[in-house]
């Protein structure tokens, strides 16, 4: 059976992810720092039919994360699939008041870990000759937001990286997207604020890896 790995596995849009790509056959490592909350993501999934396993990580620590997802790899054979979308906390951080203090966590957890995790699994993709990255964002990776500043910069040089990505690995059989989510993840929200269900986006997520055609995908206004 196929494998998927989410790292910054969550109740929302990552359960959802696990759920669409669990009915298609896949199995499920779910990646995040707290163990009792991926043990019940691994309870619910399984509920659903759904083979998963937790493997905890900050994945903010590169040795850490990559441990984890070797861990994973070890356990259900290697990874076909990675999905990258942890939350590394937003502050509200205007351009002129980022400092190496205030961006620092943004860097090490959105960009330095999704580099990290990609070298954990690359490898054994380009081995197999076929895998699937895909790499989460806000939409202010695209048109940066003057309030989220310090995560507008972190997650614009993933975006440029998988995009990087996306036309470098195409020959070697390798599939790579970004999507940058610019709404509010759920299935209600306040009246004029725009929103998708999670079940609804991770559908997308699907397309995205069976099409293997967009570099980019960008839901929401």
């Amino acid at each position: 059976m196929p494998t998927l790995a989410i790292v910054g596995a969550g109740p929302g849009l990552g359960l959802s992810i696990a759920k669409v790509f669990g009915g298609h056959g896949y199995q499920v490592a779910l990646i995040s720092r707290s163990k009792d909350k991926l043990d019940g993501l691994v309870a619910e999934l399984a509920g659903a039919g759904v083979t998963a396993e937790g493997f905890a990580a900050d994945v903010a620590d590169p040795d850490a994360l990559t441990a984890a997802l070797r861990s994973a790899a070890a356990r259900f054979g290697r990874i076909d699939v990675l999905e990258f979308s942890p939350h590394a906390g937003l502050t509200m951080t205007a351009p002129e008041d980022v400092t190496l203090d205030v961006l620092r966590p943004q860097i090490d957890s959105l960009l330095y870990g999704a580099v990290a995790a990609v070298q954990a699994v690359l490898p054994g993709m380009v081995e197999a000759g076929s895998g699937t990255l895909l790499f989460t964002t806000g939409g202010g990776a695209v048109s940066p937001y003057p309030m989220l500043a310090d995560a507008n910069i972190a997650q614009a040089g993933q975006r440029n990286w998988a995009l990087n990505l996306h036309h470098t690995l195409a020959d070697r059989g390798i599939y790579v997207a970004n999507v940058a989510i610019n709404l509010m993840i759920a299935a209600q929200a306040p009246d004029g604020v725009p929103h998708r269900a999670p079940d609804e986006i991770a559908l997308d997520y699907w397309h995205l890896h069976t099409t293997r055609e967009q570099a980019e995908h960008v839901i929401g206004a």
